[in-house]
């Protein structure tokens, strides 16, 4: 009997893994905040009242709120099975030329005056670093992607190792048929 750990039933196999994973939610001072005005709106509808005006802004505003500010950190930034996953868009790594790890003032310049309209962006104005992904897709009109992480460095290191990996394993898999 082996020592080693074997893969439960449950654990995709190793290849299919994900090399990055990050969930953007909200820092817990946003959730502070946010609780914290709409209990304050709550009592401002309140106002001393009696019967249903005394609880009903309490039973809708609180839950309210912390299903918006939940629904606003639900973005997952993740690269598995040779794809970059923003959320529901995929971008397969054979398409990626280059990914620029961006800091605040970067992320500044590149989304700022002279931004390309057509790139694809997900930015969380709470989380300071990004990534800018380069694309060579000639059928694409989206020059490059722009997504938020609190990593940029290591999920620029994700995507261009998987992107080397699968060029090493499918020496064509970027190139046009033809």
């Amino acid at each position: 009997m082996s020592m080693s750990p074997s893969p439960s039933a449950d654990q995709p196999p190793v290849a299919a893994r994900s090399a990055y994973t990050e969930r953007l939610n909200l820092p817990w001072w946003l959730w502070l905040a946010g609780l914290v005005a709409a209990a304050l709106l709550a009592v401002e509808i309140w106002m001393g009242a009696s019967g249903v005006r005394a609880w009903l802004p309490f039973a809708v505003l609180v839950p309210l709120t912390a299903v918006g500010l939940w629904w606003l950190g639900r973005i997952r930034v993740g690269v598995a099975d040779a794809e970059l996953r923003v959320d529901d868009a995929r971008l397969p790594v054979r398409f990626v030329a280059d990914v620029v790890p961006l800091d605040v003032a970067g992320r500044r310049e590149v989304l700022g005056v002279g931004a390309d309209p057509l790139a694809f962006v997900v930015q969380r104005p709470w989380i300071g670093g990004a990534v800018q992904v380069v694309l060579d897709d000639p059928a694409d009109p989206t020059p490059f992607w722009v997504v938020s992480t609190r990593h940029p460095v290591e999920l620029a290191e994700a995507v261009l190792t998987a992107r080397d990996a699968l060029a090493a394993t499918h020496p064509t898999a970027g190139e046009p048929p033809g």
